[in-house]
């Protein structure tokens, strides 16, 4: 069969190049023809391996070889490479490979990036190499990439060749501004051994890394700002966007002596292309003023700059005293009869312009926004850890719900999140009951969803006792889901803090799903308890005396704005239809 494998490669005008990093020889991935496979001819050193390959050569699925419903796992080692005269060569000892590293490449695209990932094999077992796998996932999405590479069947690697470094095939079509988890296997995956494989996480470039701030409208912000006092105002000159980004309309807020001053700016690029002007006005002398400047866009990033107002200069005499006292005199006879008539409209209309200010655009990193004033949420070296457990019977629906929490919680929340479906490979080493043990412990909070199959689950359990079988996978998440409640009673009965045991229901389940041995923590119903929720996580009042903090973007008529709230969002859509379409299907079953 392994032979059978490294004859897929097939005829392509792309063949695989050998360069040199350093004082290191680079190998990349080639297209290898059948009879150069079956020769051992040394020109087909080392080759790519495709789905396609599979399935019309060997005549089976990808599931088949690289383990059912699995994507990336491979099935174990005896399946594909047991031989006839009995000899065992998954007794092979065949480590994982070392310093795995991400490259960018450049593409023309500006909203995607593409990576190259390469490694050198390690010393332990390398004369039993026989290729690798390499597996690209994104976090918190379902975006995978698989690529497997072989050597040619009468190669044999030595100690000499650690210095070799091999590459994968170009991965692309990257969202900028995401988290990947990049994974290299040794083949043969061996049965004894559990250092077979190397994993590395990053993040693909931001949109000003690759394109420049000047091609980003969400990212660009005033980079230079200059200050200059007249009097007690102050003029501010700032650098405009990029014509074709077509921003026109600013703004700035100032805060300073109990008092909050807001500017909308709008801009005339016809006049000047590159700097504007504005004035601040209405400033107490000798007071200090923090500012921030933005481009009037959604999501824009704002520029902070701060200033102390300077009292004037007094000049003593008696010309200034001559000259200066009479004229002060008359011009203030003047304002008075302007001002007595002028005064209501002009207050009618303040009043009714900062009810209509709304706060449009985010600041770098999350914040908290006050009735008085705005805070800034600073993040914590190390955010809390969260487990999420649930249950898989309720359908394929409601598990991509519970992946997508999991991410926007990731992304938006500054939470840890620990996820059975990003960590299979884990799952597979550790085993379900120990990653779920482990991780149980390990965590600063565990949140169970709930959910109708879960509750059945549960009931079945006790109706039948060890003969329910809900399946594999229901099995270990229900047992984990137990050891849960086994766990937040021994901490009620110690007298211990619950409040690291937290449950949830969405929308389209009920209060009443949550099992009974959860029954004494903390409940949430989603989206409509997500402040709670992140006040639970952080240990952040949302309110106290005199103050009532509100968290952007994590409200249920909010949350959906952000891209993984409103992959949430559709999520949680999907769920409830499906739902309703499962219960319709019930009553017209029971006619």
């Amino acid at each position: 069969m392994w032979i059978a494998l490294l004859a897929l490669c097939q005829v392509s005008s792309l063949h695989g190049t050998a360069g040199f990093h350093g004082d290191r020889r680079v190998f990349s991935p080639q297209n290898c023809s059948l009879d150069c496979i079956l020769k051992g001819d040394s020109a087909c050193e080392y080759c790519r391996i495709t789905r396609g390959d599979v399935k019309m050569t060997l005549g089976i699925t990808t599931a088949q070889m690289f383990g059912n419903g699995a994507g990336c796992v491979p099935l174990p080692c005896l399946s594909y490479l047991a031989t006839p005269q009995g000899s065992d060569p998954c007794q092979h000892y065949v480590h994982a490979p070392i310093n795995v590293t991400v490259e960018f490449m450049t593409n023309q695209n500006p909203t995607y990036d593409t990576v190259i990932i390469s490694w050198r094999p390690s010393i332990y077992g390398i004369a039993f190499l026989r290729g690798f796998q390499v597996s690209l996932q994104a976090l918190g999405g379902a975006h995978v990439e698989c690529q497997l590479f072989l050597f040619q069947r009468n190669l044999s690697l030595s100690a000499s060749h650690t210095e070799r470094v091999y590459q994968s095939d170009p991965i692309s079509q990257l969202p900028l501004a995401s988290q990947f988890v990049v994974t290299v296997m040794a083949l043969p995956v061996p049965e004894l051994w559990d250092k077979f494989y190397q994993s590395v996480h990053f993040s693909t470039r931001t949109c000003p890394e690759k394109n420049g701030l000047e091609q980003c409208q969400r990212d660009w912000y005033p980079e230079n700002v200059e200050l200059r006092q007249e009097g007690l105002d102050i003029v501010v000159t700032f650098n405009l966007a990029p014509p074709h980004l077509g921003i026109s309309h600013y703004f700035s807020w100032c805060y300073g002596g109990g008092m909050r001053n807001y500017t909308e700016i709008k801009t005339n690029p016809s006049s000047n292309k590159t700097h504007h002007s504005y004035h601040l006005l209405g400033l107490q002398a000798g007071t200090n003023y923090s500012c921030e400047i933005a481009a009037d866009v959604v999501d824009a990033i704002r520029k902070t700059f701060s200033f102390r107002v300077s009292p004037l200069k007094q000049d003593d005499g008696p010309f200034m005293a001559e000259t200066i006292i009479p004229a002060v005199l008359l011009f203030a006879a003047i304002v008075v009869v302007f001002v007595t008539a002028a005064i209501t409209v002009v207050s009618k209309r303040k009043m009714k312009r900062r009810q209509r200010e709304i706060e449009k655009i985010k600041p770098f990193g999350s914040k908290l926004a006050s009735e008085e004033h705005s805070l800034v949420l600073i993040g914590k070296p190390q955010p809390p850890k969260l487990l999420i457990c649930y249950s898989s019977t309720d359908g394929p629906a409601h598990v991509r719900v519970v992946m997508e929490l999991a991410a926007f919680l990731q992304q938006h929340m500054a939470v840890q999140v620990s996820l059975d479906l990003w960590e299979v490979l884990s799952l597979m080493e550790e085993g379900c009951m120990s990653w779920y043990s482990q991780r149980i412990q390990e965590s600063d909070f565990v949140l169970v969803i709930c959910s109708q199959g879960l509750q059945q689950q549960i009931i079945d359990r006790g109706q039948m006792g060890l003969e329910a079988d809900p399946g594999e996978g229901a099995a270990a998440a229900l047992a984990a889901i137990c050891l849960v409640g086994e766990e937040l009673g021994r901490a009620t009965a110690q007298g211990w803090d619950l409040s690291k045991f937290l449950t949830a229901t969405f929308t389209y389940s009920w209060d009443a799903d949550v099992p009974g041995l959860l029954g004494l923590a903390a409940h949430y119903t989603l989206m409509k308890d997500l402040p709670l929720l992140f006040s639970h996580l952080h240990r952040v009042p949302l309110h106290s005396p005199g103050r009532s903090l509100q968290v952007e973007h994590m409200t249920e008529e909010t949350y959906s704005t952000l891209p993984a709230g409103g992959a949430l969002h559709w999520a949680i859509q999907e769920a409830r239809v499906a739902y309703e379409d499962q219960k319709r299907a019930i009553r017209e079953a029971r006619r």
